[in-house]
């Protein structure tokens, strides 16, 4: 029987429309003659997938009760009965009910598989089980209900159902996916606006990921050989040469002309380890082709030619980049070189450009072999080995061993001989064989203690003995030598590797890569050292260890970077072969210092860019929205002043309330102002203590106007760690701005909850609400939304309320509130002193509503801001 294939829709959050499309499936099905039931579909109560349940053939489910509750399951055995062409399973991670057929819903499905039924079935992409601890990183919920991925990967077809996350929660929003008690729940914690980016992304390149996999499956189950051109894949040959800079750019410039186009650079290098390659260059070259988007690969590999055409098959690359060869005229005799051998090998379904450079001909070096030190030690015992141990062998045969025979003494010196090599290399060996071959003839060969040979048999053992001990002393010798070379290659790559992701990611200071290098070649100081020109000083750009060298000449080790940057070790003498790790160490550390001063001048002229565009809004502010009160002021004061007319006491109080109004609008404009100013030049220092926010937000609520706001706090919140002056200053602010934007009567609700480590204060009003792509703008100083009269202020309410919270390490963004209008969500550090003054742990989590009456403030004296601003 042949088994069912499995087809499953994909989602990155609930809501998508996953299950919506599994029943559009299905009625396509059956309208083409299908016998397609449901076996198992769970629709939520949401009106649109319910109705698409309608036509379709429900298998019965199967009631289970537990502890005393009634459950229902998918009836696997009712299925198989039943058996259909399809069946339609929902919710593939589902956990089902104890007592049920199995643990879990996947493994249902594989029965219905294994007996030749196909399935259509849901999953989202925080039930893989791999993906769990992302998850739970991105939305802070553990996934309980996994299924493993081998489960999803054998399906047949994984097709994705995605939805942007502003459209998801406007689904949300109008009732389509929860309940409407459970929207604004849902909208504060897992269905936020990072949470669903980040698990859109996960889905995202976890299909594209199948994709490439099937790619791979189908070309190699089909025997494919031939480079499918899906979309551009540029493979450029590094030499370790100068010319590979230019290289680099041309296939960049390749890949631009089609959309998606790849760049991958490899290196080959040869088994043995020789090579004549510049270590810094090939540095420099991997973090040009990283910065212009492509990837570094190094291949190990003998026949170049072949290992480059091996590689680019593999990676089903489309054109190779190759620079002309630099070998002179003459050396063209001994074959026609890499450019050309890939040219003629490449075939016609990969293009191979050769590239003209400025090293073209000029020829190039032999590798150059390095050897393995063994350390002062190893060579004092391999020279014992070598000399002493024959003697000592000889002594212990001519006393202790008598008579072995001649084979066997030939075997012990032979043994000697192999364990000098081992220990000193081959020069202490070949002594051990002239040695040991003299102590033979001289006392082991007849006539004994001469140095004739009576049997030429004998000279013919001898002979084979010094060939045999010379021979076996050089291949130990080399086979010591490529294991030290090989151990130390791996880890020059392994410091490499991390040297060059780590710079590349962007999380290495230069003082941290110089400890590196300290840490890496145990010296007792390192310095980045730079100066203006050739005749200027010397000055340090970065340095860890004591007593830095102050010039290259006072260092033991000095590697140049470029004219004008070097690189000073102190403290040993380092040998040649470890200055090409150090080469790309000091390669490296001048693409950190570029990198932080570039970092520097960027946000110093972020910081200019912002001072003047704050120096213009201020003028525009100052020429119109304050002398706007100050004009209102005059005019009342004028006439009051005025002997022409005679003003009723009802007329003056008018005058003198409008007195009143401009002096309050002014009194809050200029301390905007102010409060603006100190966020700018970062005077704002905040008094962090352990606060109930019940003690803090009544205050905040004095400025607006009485029962226009709702309070609601949980008895059993937990405390936050802030400065009282300024969440008061940040909350007001908020709370102010909301009240102005709501329609009359409509309150204003502020409300606090606990979620992780953090505490949210939500500000909600029904106002008209602000565009997605103008919710980070409305944050910007002097910035006001729509057509918001002139003399509503000058916009810098929000500015500097987020300023203020961010000062005492909350945030404060905004939302869309369900229904219509905006929510104002202002995150605060939880306290670790525990729950709130008053609420004894264990306690039900009643709450505080009630509706806050405006407060005069006034009479009360300023906010506890002692410390706050300097």
């Amino acid at each position: 029987m042949a088994r069912g294939k499995l087809r499953i829709y994909l989602g990155a959050a609930p809501g998508v429309g996953k299950t919506y499309a599994m029943l559009s499936e299905a009625h396509r099905r059956i309208e083409r003659g299908t016998d397609c039931v449901v076996a198992f579909v769970e629709h939520h109560h949401r009106p649109r997938t319910e109705v698409m349940l309608h036509g379709l053939e429900q298998v019965p489910r199967k009631v289970i009760t537990y502890r005393e509750g009634t459950f229902t399951e998918m009836d696997v055995d009712a299925v198989l009965a039943r058996r259909p062409q399809v069946a339609l399973v929902d919710e593939l991670a589902h956990t089902n009910i104890p007592g049920s057929r199995n643990a879990k819903r996947w493994q249902d499905v594989e029965e219905l598989l294994a007996a030749g039924i196909d399935v259509v079935s849901t999953v989202n992409i925080q039930h893989l089980e791999s993906l769990g601890d992302v998850v739970e990183s991105i939305t802070g919920v553990r996934q309980r209900e996994t299924v493993p991925d081998e489960v999803v990967r054998r399906a047949a077809q994984i097709e994705l159902v995605d939805m942007s996350p502003q459209a998801l929660r406007r689904r949300m929003a109008h009732g389509n996916i929860y309940q409407p008690d459970k929207v604004d729940a849902a909208l504060s914690n897992y269905f936020r606006p990072g949470n669903l980016t980040a698990l859109r992304e996960l889905a995202l390149l976890w299909v594209a990921d199948r994709v490439d996999a099937y790619l791979q499956e189908y070309r190699t189950e089909h025997r494919v050989s031939t480079i499918w051109g899906s979309r551009e894949r540029i493979v450029v040959g590094l030499t370790g040469g100068p010319e590979g800079r230019t290289l680099i750019r041309r296939a960049a410039r390749l890949a631009e002309k089609g959309a998606g186009g790849e760049v991958m650079a490899v290196y080959i290098s040869r088994s043995d380890g020789l090579t004549s390659a510049s270590p810094k260059e090939l540095a420099v070259q991997r973090t040009l082709v990283e910065d212009l988007g492509g990837t570094f690969h190094h291949v190990v590999g003998d026949d170049i030619p072949v290992a480059l055409l091996d590689f680019a098959r593999g990676v089903n690359a489309t054109q190779i980049v190759l620079g002309v060869s630099r070998r002179k005229g003459w050396q063209y005799v001994f074959g026609p070189g890499v450019g050309a051998t890939v040219a003629v090998e490449s075939g016609p379904d990969l293009d191979v450009h050769l590239i003209t450079h400025d090293e073209a001909g000029k020829g190039r070096g032999l590798p150059v072999a390095r050897g393995a030190r063994l350390g002062r030690s190893r060579i004092i015992w391999g020279w014992l080995a070598g000399i002493a141990g024959p003697v000592l062998l000889t002594w212990l045969l001519g006393s202790v061993l008598p008579e072995v025979g001649l084979a066997n003494d030939m075997l012990l010196f032979l043994t000697m001989t192999v364990a000098a090599a081992l220990l000193g290399g081959l020069f202490p060996a070949l002594a051990s064989a002239v040695v040991g071959s003299l102590l033979l003839n001289w006392y082991f060969t007849p006539p004994v203690h001469t140095l004739t040979i009576a049997d030429p048999a004998n000279i013919v053992a001898i002979a084979i003995f010094v060939g045999v001990a010379v021979s076996v002393a050089s291949v130990v010798d080399l086979a010591a030598r490529r294991t030290h070379q090989a151990a130390r290659l791996r880890a020059e790559s392994e410091i490499l590797s991390f040297l060059a992701g780590s710079v590349l990611r962007g999380d290495t200071s230069l003082e941290a890569l110089l400890d590196r290098v300290r840490e890496t070649f145990g010296m007792e100081s390192a310095a980045l050292l730079e100066r203006a020109g050739d005749v200027a000083p010397w000055t340090c750009a970065g340095s860890v260890g004591p007593r830095p060298c102050a010039t290259p000449e006072d260092a033991d080790v000095d590697v140049p970077v470029g004219d004008h940057l070097s690189l000073a070790l102190s403290g040993r003498v380092l040998p040649a072969e470890d200055r090409r790790v150090l080469a790309a160490f000091a390669a490296q550390a001048a693409v950190v210092l570029d990198r932080q001063r570039l970092r520097q001048e960027a946000d110093r002229a972020k910081e200019l860019a912002e001072g003047n565009r704050i120096r213009t809004a201020l003028l525009a502010a100052v020429s119109h929205d304050l002398r706007t009160p100050l004009a209102g002021i005059k005019a009342a004061v004028t006439s009051l002043r005025s002997d022409d007319v005679e003003w009723t006491e009802a007329d003056q109080a008018e005058l003198l309330a409008a007195i009143e109004e401009g002096a309050d609008r002014l009194d809050h404009l200029v301390g905007n102002l102010l409060d603006m100013s100190r966020l700018q030049t970062g005077t704002v220092t905040p008094l962090i203590r352990e606060t109930d926010l019940d003690e803090v937000i009544p205050m905040a609520l004095g400025g607006v106007p009485e029962d226009s706001v709702d309070l609601d706090i949980p008895e059993t919140l937990p405390m936050v760690d802030v400065d009282r002056g300024l969440l008061e200053r940040s909350v007001a602010n908020v709370v102010e701005n909301a009240v102005k934007y709501s329609p009359p009567g409509a309150r204003v609700l502020v409300s606090a909850s606990a979620l992780a480590d953090r505490v949210e204060v939500r500000v909600v009003d029904r106002g008209p609400g602000v565009p997605d792509e103008a919710k980070s703008r409305i944050f910007e100083p002097f910035q006001r939304y729509g057509d918001s009269p002139r003399g509503a202020g000058v916009g810098l309410g929000l500015a500097v309320a987020r300023g203020f919270a961010e000062a005492i390490g909350g945030t404060l963004d905004a939302e869309d509130t369900p229904g219509g209008g905006l929510t104002m969500v202002l995150s605060l550090p939880r306290s670790g002193g525990g729950v709130r003054a008053g609420a004894e742990p264990g306690t039900s989590a009643t709450a505080i509503t009630h509706t806050w009456p405006a407060v005069d403030i006034g009479s009360m004296g300023p906010p506890d801001t002692a410390g706050t601003c300097t």
